[in-house]
Protein backbone atom coordinates (compact mmCIF):
# COMPACT_ATOMS: atom_id res chain seq x y z
CA UNK A 1 0.00 0.00 0.00
CA UNK A 2 1.10 3.58 -0.68
CA UNK A 3 1.27 5.60 2.52
CA UNK A 4 -1.65 8.04 2.70
CA UNK A 5 -0.10 11.48 2.71
CA UNK A 6 -0.97 14.86 1.29
CA UNK A 7 2.65 15.92 1.69
CA UNK A 8 5.72 14.85 -0.29
CA UNK A 9 8.17 12.54 1.45
CA UNK A 10 11.79 13.65 1.57
CA UNK A 11 14.47 11.31 0.20
CA UNK A 12 17.12 10.06 2.58
CA UNK A 13 19.86 11.02 0.14
CA UNK A 14 20.18 13.09 -3.04
CA UNK A 15 23.21 12.99 -5.32
CA UNK A 16 24.24 13.14 -8.97
CA UNK A 17 26.05 10.82 -11.35
CA UNK A 18 27.24 12.81 -14.35
CA UNK A 19 24.17 14.80 -15.45
CA UNK A 20 21.67 12.45 -13.78
CA UNK A 21 20.04 13.35 -10.45
CA UNK A 22 19.46 10.44 -8.05
CA UNK A 23 17.04 10.36 -5.12
CA UNK A 24 17.17 7.55 -2.55
CA UNK A 25 14.30 6.48 -0.25
CA UNK A 26 13.94 3.90 2.49
CA UNK A 27 11.01 2.08 0.87
CA UNK A 28 9.28 1.63 -2.46
CA UNK A 29 6.11 3.11 -0.99
CA UNK A 30 7.89 6.32 0.06
CA UNK A 31 9.53 6.54 -3.36
CA UNK A 32 6.18 6.14 -5.12
CA UNK A 33 4.49 8.77 -2.97
CA UNK A 34 7.19 11.37 -3.53
CA UNK A 35 7.36 10.81 -7.29
CA UNK A 36 3.57 11.22 -7.42
CA UNK A 37 3.83 14.58 -5.68
CA UNK A 38 6.67 15.70 -7.95
CA UNK A 39 4.73 14.66 -11.06
CA UNK A 40 1.55 16.34 -9.80
CA UNK A 41 3.31 19.66 -9.14
CA UNK A 42 5.17 19.54 -12.43
CA UNK A 43 1.99 18.86 -14.42
CA UNK A 44 0.13 21.59 -12.55
CA UNK A 45 2.89 24.09 -13.39
CA UNK A 46 3.02 22.94 -17.01
CA UNK A 47 -0.75 23.28 -17.44
CA UNK A 48 -0.71 26.70 -15.81
CA UNK A 49 2.05 27.87 -18.13
CA UNK A 50 0.96 26.40 -21.46
CA UNK A 51 -2.59 25.10 -21.07
CA UNK A 52 -1.83 21.55 -22.24
CA UNK A 53 0.63 18.78 -21.43
CA UNK A 54 1.91 15.60 -23.08
CA UNK A 55 3.12 12.67 -20.97
CA UNK A 56 4.66 9.28 -21.74
CA UNK A 57 3.81 6.58 -19.19
CA UNK A 58 5.47 3.27 -18.37
CA UNK A 59 4.11 -0.02 -17.09
CA UNK A 60 5.44 -2.79 -14.86
CA UNK A 61 5.52 -3.39 -11.12
CA UNK A 62 7.68 -0.33 -10.48
CA UNK A 63 4.92 1.97 -11.70
CA UNK A 64 1.83 0.56 -9.94
CA UNK A 65 2.10 2.36 -6.59
CA UNK A 66 3.25 5.57 -8.28
CA UNK A 67 0.28 5.61 -10.66
CA UNK A 68 -2.13 4.80 -7.82
CA UNK A 69 -0.72 7.66 -5.78
CA UNK A 70 -0.76 10.12 -8.69
CA UNK A 71 -4.39 9.31 -9.52
CA UNK A 72 -5.40 9.53 -5.84
CA UNK A 73 -3.73 12.92 -5.34
CA UNK A 74 -5.94 14.65 -7.89
CA UNK A 75 -5.19 18.29 -8.64
CA UNK A 76 -4.34 17.69 -12.31
CA UNK A 77 -6.76 18.71 -15.06
CA UNK A 78 -6.37 15.52 -17.05
CA UNK A 79 -8.82 16.76 -19.69
CA UNK A 80 -5.94 18.89 -20.96
CA UNK A 81 -3.35 16.09 -20.95
CA UNK A 82 -2.41 13.85 -23.88
CA UNK A 83 -0.90 10.49 -22.91
CA UNK A 84 1.41 8.08 -24.72
CA UNK A 85 3.12 4.87 -23.64
CA UNK A 86 6.62 3.49 -24.00
CA UNK A 87 6.21 0.09 -25.56
CA UNK A 88 3.92 -2.79 -26.48
CA UNK A 89 4.28 -6.41 -27.50
CA UNK A 90 3.79 -7.29 -31.14
CA UNK A 91 0.91 -9.65 -31.77
CA UNK A 92 -1.23 -9.38 -28.63
CA UNK A 93 -4.52 -7.52 -28.49
CA UNK A 94 -5.52 -4.73 -26.15
CA UNK A 95 -7.43 -7.04 -23.81
CA UNK A 96 -4.63 -9.57 -23.27
CA UNK A 97 -3.69 -9.81 -19.60
CA UNK A 98 -0.09 -8.81 -20.41
CA UNK A 99 -1.00 -5.95 -22.76
CA UNK A 100 0.49 -2.64 -21.74
CA UNK A 101 -2.54 -0.98 -23.29
CA UNK A 102 -4.80 -2.86 -20.88
CA UNK A 103 -2.53 -2.02 -17.92
CA UNK A 104 -2.71 1.71 -18.66
CA UNK A 105 -6.34 1.75 -19.72
CA UNK A 106 -7.43 0.22 -16.42
CA UNK A 107 -4.99 2.04 -14.12
CA UNK A 108 -4.95 5.46 -15.75
CA UNK A 109 -7.29 6.22 -18.64
CA UNK A 110 -10.46 4.90 -17.00
CA UNK A 111 -9.55 6.66 -13.75
CA UNK A 112 -8.62 10.17 -14.92
CA UNK A 113 -10.21 10.54 -18.38
CA UNK A 114 -7.34 12.32 -20.20
CA UNK A 115 -7.90 14.47 -23.26
CA UNK A 116 -6.67 11.51 -25.29
CA UNK A 117 -4.50 8.43 -24.86
CA UNK A 118 -2.57 7.43 -27.95
CA UNK A 119 -1.89 3.69 -27.75
CA UNK A 120 0.58 1.62 -29.75
CA UNK A 121 -1.57 -0.92 -31.59
CA UNK A 122 0.35 -4.08 -30.81
CA UNK A 123 -1.93 -6.35 -32.81
CA UNK A 124 -1.60 -4.36 -36.01
CA UNK A 125 -1.15 -6.31 -39.24
CA UNK A 126 1.26 -3.64 -40.52
CA UNK A 127 3.86 -3.01 -37.79
CA UNK A 128 6.06 -0.73 -39.86
CA UNK A 129 3.08 1.45 -40.76
CA UNK A 130 2.19 1.52 -37.06
CA UNK A 131 5.67 2.85 -36.30
CA UNK A 132 5.12 5.63 -38.83
CA UNK A 133 1.69 6.47 -37.40
CA UNK A 134 2.91 6.64 -33.82
CA UNK A 135 5.99 8.65 -34.76
CA UNK A 136 3.79 11.35 -36.23
CA UNK A 137 1.67 11.45 -33.08
CA UNK A 138 4.77 11.77 -30.88
CA UNK A 139 6.19 14.53 -33.02
CA UNK A 140 2.97 16.55 -33.08
CA UNK A 141 3.78 18.24 -29.76
CA UNK A 142 6.65 18.49 -27.27
CA UNK A 143 6.73 15.81 -24.56
CA UNK A 144 6.62 17.40 -21.14
CA UNK A 145 7.16 14.35 -18.93
CA UNK A 146 8.39 10.81 -19.53
CA UNK A 147 8.02 8.19 -16.81
CA UNK A 148 10.26 5.12 -17.03
CA UNK A 149 11.11 1.89 -15.30
CA UNK A 150 14.41 0.00 -15.43
CA UNK A 151 14.81 -3.50 -16.86
CA UNK A 152 16.86 -6.07 -15.01
CA UNK A 153 19.29 -6.16 -17.94
CA UNK A 154 19.52 -2.37 -17.94
CA UNK A 155 17.02 -1.67 -20.68
CA UNK A 156 14.81 1.41 -20.89
CA UNK A 157 11.44 0.70 -22.52
CA UNK A 158 12.46 -2.22 -24.78
CA UNK A 159 15.80 -0.70 -25.77
CA UNK A 160 17.72 -3.88 -25.04
CA UNK A 161 21.54 -3.92 -24.91
CA UNK A 162 21.52 -5.66 -28.29
CA UNK A 163 19.42 -3.00 -30.04
CA UNK A 164 19.87 0.22 -28.03
CA UNK A 165 21.17 3.16 -30.06
CA UNK A 166 22.00 6.49 -28.43
CA UNK A 167 21.78 8.11 -31.87
CA UNK A 168 18.76 6.22 -33.17
CA UNK A 169 17.17 8.05 -36.14
CA UNK A 170 13.73 6.67 -35.28
CA UNK A 171 11.17 7.70 -32.65
CA UNK A 172 9.72 4.19 -32.36
CA UNK A 173 10.92 0.89 -33.74
CA UNK A 174 10.25 -2.84 -33.71
CA UNK A 175 12.83 -4.92 -31.80
CA UNK A 176 13.52 -8.53 -30.89
CA UNK A 177 13.33 -9.05 -27.13
CA UNK A 178 16.32 -10.20 -25.12
CA UNK A 179 15.79 -13.63 -23.47
CA UNK A 180 16.48 -11.97 -20.09
CA UNK A 181 13.58 -9.60 -20.70
CA UNK A 182 11.32 -12.43 -21.84
CA UNK A 183 12.09 -14.39 -18.68
CA UNK A 184 11.39 -11.30 -16.60
CA UNK A 185 7.86 -11.20 -18.01
CA UNK A 186 7.33 -14.83 -17.01
CA UNK A 187 8.70 -14.17 -13.52
CA UNK A 188 6.26 -11.28 -13.13
CA UNK A 189 3.39 -13.64 -13.96
CA UNK A 190 2.47 -11.97 -17.23
CA UNK A 191 2.91 -15.18 -19.23
CA UNK A 192 2.69 -18.85 -18.16
CA UNK A 193 5.97 -19.91 -19.74
CA UNK A 194 8.82 -18.53 -21.83
CA UNK A 195 7.40 -19.86 -25.10
CA UNK A 196 4.28 -17.72 -24.62
CA UNK A 197 6.19 -14.42 -24.47
CA UNK A 198 6.20 -12.55 -27.79
CA UNK A 199 9.58 -12.42 -29.49
CA UNK A 200 9.12 -8.87 -30.76
CA UNK A 201 7.87 -5.59 -29.36
CA UNK A 202 7.48 -1.93 -30.25
CA UNK A 203 9.59 0.51 -28.28
CA UNK A 204 10.16 4.24 -28.18
CA UNK A 205 13.84 4.87 -28.85
CA UNK A 206 16.40 6.43 -26.50
CA UNK A 207 16.61 9.74 -28.42
CA UNK A 208 12.81 9.96 -28.32
CA UNK A 209 12.86 9.52 -24.55
CA UNK A 210 15.56 12.16 -24.33
CA UNK A 211 13.32 14.73 -26.02
CA UNK A 212 11.09 14.87 -22.95
CA UNK A 213 11.46 18.07 -20.93
CA UNK A 214 11.55 16.01 -17.72
CA UNK A 215 12.28 12.31 -17.15
CA UNK A 216 11.41 10.31 -14.03
CA UNK A 217 12.92 6.81 -13.85
CA UNK A 218 11.57 4.64 -11.02
CA UNK A 219 13.81 1.70 -10.13
CA UNK A 220 12.86 0.15 -6.78
CA UNK A 221 13.31 -3.43 -5.48
CA UNK A 222 16.25 -5.73 -4.89
CA UNK A 223 16.01 -7.35 -8.33
CA UNK A 224 17.04 -4.03 -9.89
CA UNK A 225 20.19 -3.64 -7.77
CA UNK A 226 22.64 -5.03 -10.35
CA UNK A 227 21.12 -2.95 -13.15
CA UNK A 228 21.27 0.17 -10.98
CA UNK A 229 24.92 -0.41 -10.14
CA UNK A 230 25.79 -1.03 -13.80
CA UNK A 231 23.96 2.00 -15.19
CA UNK A 232 25.63 4.30 -12.66
CA UNK A 233 29.17 2.89 -12.57
CA UNK A 234 29.94 1.28 -15.94
CA UNK A 235 30.97 3.30 -19.01
CA UNK A 236 28.11 5.12 -20.71
CA UNK A 237 27.14 3.13 -23.78
CA UNK A 238 24.84 0.64 -25.44
CA UNK A 239 25.94 -2.25 -23.21
CA UNK A 240 24.00 -0.54 -20.41
CA UNK A 241 21.17 1.31 -22.16
CA UNK A 242 20.00 2.98 -18.93
CA UNK A 243 23.38 4.72 -18.71
CA UNK A 244 21.84 7.01 -21.36
CA UNK A 245 20.14 8.82 -18.49
CA UNK A 246 23.54 9.98 -17.23
CA UNK A 247 23.66 12.24 -20.30
CA UNK A 248 20.24 13.78 -19.57
CA UNK A 249 20.25 16.73 -17.17
CA UNK A 250 16.45 16.74 -17.06
CA UNK A 251 16.35 13.15 -15.75
CA UNK A 252 15.96 11.90 -12.17
CA UNK A 253 16.49 8.32 -11.01
CA UNK A 254 14.45 7.21 -7.98
CA UNK A 255 15.81 4.34 -5.87
CA UNK A 256 14.79 2.58 -2.67
CA UNK A 257 17.15 1.05 -0.13
CA UNK A 258 16.95 -2.36 -1.85
CA UNK A 259 17.71 -1.24 -5.39
CA UNK A 260 20.56 0.98 -4.14
CA UNK A 261 22.12 -1.78 -2.03
CA UNK A 262 25.10 -2.29 -4.37
CA UNK A 263 26.11 1.34 -4.83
Amino acid sequence: MVPKSDQPLMPTKVFSVDALSVRLYETKAELSQDVAHLAQRYLQDTLNQQGTAAVILATGNSQIQFLEALVALGGVDWSKVTLFHLDEYLGIDANHSASFRRYLRERVEQQVKPQRFHYIEGDTLQPLAECDRYSLLLQAQPIDLCCLGLGENGHLAFNEPSVADFNDPYSIKLVRLDPVTQQQQVDRGQFPQLEAVPQYAFTLTLPMLGKAKKIFCLAPEKRKAIAVKSMLSEPIGNDYPASFLRTQAQATLFLDRDSASLI
